[in-house]
Formats: C-alpha cells, structure tokens, sequence
C-alpha cells in the first residue's frame, strides 16, 4: 500500500488531484490483496495441512471451507476488475494481466525455484497501476519504484522461506533455500536487496533529489541492513520480526517521506 500510495502522489504531479480517484485506487488494493491471499490459502490448503507452522491456518483448521474461500477469491476478482473500469481503460484491459499475476503466484512454488521473483512482480504492479490510474500513461519514474518492490520482496520473502527450508525439501517444493539452502540463500536476499537499494537511489538521482527524500531512503536502507543483521545462517529465530515488523515499519517511514519531498 505506501508503494501504491507513492505511485498516486507521482501521478498527481503529472494530473490534477481526484478523490474518486483515491478511493478507487485503496479499493482496487483491496480487492487484489483479499483476492490473492485468498487464492494463496484456497491453492495451499493441502500443503499448509501438513506444514506444522502452516497447520492453525483458517482452511486446515477447519474454520473457513475451500469451497467459501474460492467464493471469496471469485468476488474480489470480479470486484477488482469492476473498479478499474471506473478508472480508466489502461486500467481495465489490463486488469486480467495483474490478476493473473497475483494470483498464479500461488502455484509457481510447484515448479520453480523463482516463485519469491513471481510473488515481486505482483506486488510491483501497485506504484505502476496506481500511476496509471492518475495519468491513463506509463512513464520512467514509477517504473523505479516497481523494480524497487520487486526486488525488496524477492529478497525479503526468501528470507521468510528459510523457515521451510526442510519441509521444501521433503515434499519436492521449490523454494531458493530448499535449492540453494540456508547460506547462500541469505547472501542472495543481501545481494537482491543490494539492488533494492541502488534503484531507491536510483529514484531520488533521477527526479527525487530533496533532503526529505534521502531521509527516507536512507532509513529503509537501514532497515534493510538490519533484517540481515537480524536473520543469519546460524539463527533464523528473528525471520518473523525482520519479514512482518521491519517490512511494514520501513515501507510506511519510506513511503511518507517520498510523498512529503513532492511538498516540503
């Protein structure tokens, strides 16, 4: 979302300020992610069964039924693409494109080792599809912040991974620690994050010189330091606080400094 809400306040430089637009955009945010982690839980429910780390998840656990999460999954899709129709053209023919995206990600860890790049790609989309919702055109600028999401995913969520590096294994999923295992995996997500950090400056070079800029930037590449200073080969018992904690903290002190360096 403070990605999304980026690529908006990019969009507003180029065209007038619409709230319909804004609350159009939130929805469309929503009714993808509802529709995606949905789908996740629908396509893992076997999987997460026998995963004990996955086991309480609502579909094994017995408290929501596959049948109703599909359901679920079905109506935001439909909801999503109904949004974007009321947004722009751009935005509605290629609605399908990026519910294809977010949601196929739940079945590439069946064949590839590359399902953490796939599950970047989606979440990339949202500083492209919300400029695109202001503006109805591409343009370089939030292109950076989409190779910015998707690199700092790929490498966050194969530290995330770690912790099913056995259970990968074992049942013949496809992960980058089950391939590459524990060290070379992490020196991977430094080396992935190594790029996350070039295009943050690579933005601020190329159209986002401000002081307040680089005040953010500087703060969630320190936070993106941290997580591997926090997640090593020889302990992985602080995966949860470097992937949930840090992630949100850092997107959302990024995310607001970006936008304040347009006004400040």
């Amino acid at each position: 979302m403070p990605f999304a809400v980026v690529g908006l306040v990019l969009g507003i430089q180029v065209q007038p300020f619409e709230w319909q637009k804004l609350v159009l955009v939130v929805l469309c945010m929503v009714f993808a992610r509802n529709a995606a982690m949905a789908f996740n839980r629908y396509a893992d429910r076997d999987i997460d069964k026998n995963n004990p780390r996955t086991a309480n998840r609502e579909i094994p656990a017995g408290v929501i039924s596959p049948k109703n999460a599909l359901i679920f999954v079905m109506v935001n899709s439909v909801a999503f693409i109904v949004t974007t129709y009321f947004i722009n053209s751009i935005c509605f023919y290629l609605s399908p494109v990026a519910l294809i995206v977010v949601l196929g990600y739940s079945l590439t860890k069946r064949f590839t080792a590359l399902c953490h790049f796939i599950l970047g790609i989606g979440l990339s989309l949202a500083p492209i599809g919300a400029y695109l919702a202001i503006t109805g055109r591409f343009d370089w600028l939030p292109l950076y912040f989409s190779f910015m999401v998707l690199t700092w995913v790929a490498g966050f969520d194969i530290i995330y991974a770690l912790q099913d590096e056995e259970f990968d294994k074992q049942h013949r999923l496809n992960s980058i620690p089950a391939w590459l295992g524990r060290k070379n995996s992490i020196l991977l997500s430094i080396c992935i994050h190594c790029i996350t950090a070039f295009f943050v400056c690579w933005a601020g070079i190329n159209g986002l010189n401000y002081i307040v800029y680089w005040t953010g930037a500087v703060i969630f590449i320190g936070i993106l330091v941290y997580q591997h200073v926090l997640v090593t080969p020889k302990d992985i018992s602080k995966v949860n606080l470097a992937f949930f904690t840090l992630n949100g903290i850092g997107s959302v002190i990024y995310g607001i400094f970006t936008c304040l360096s347009f006004y400040l």
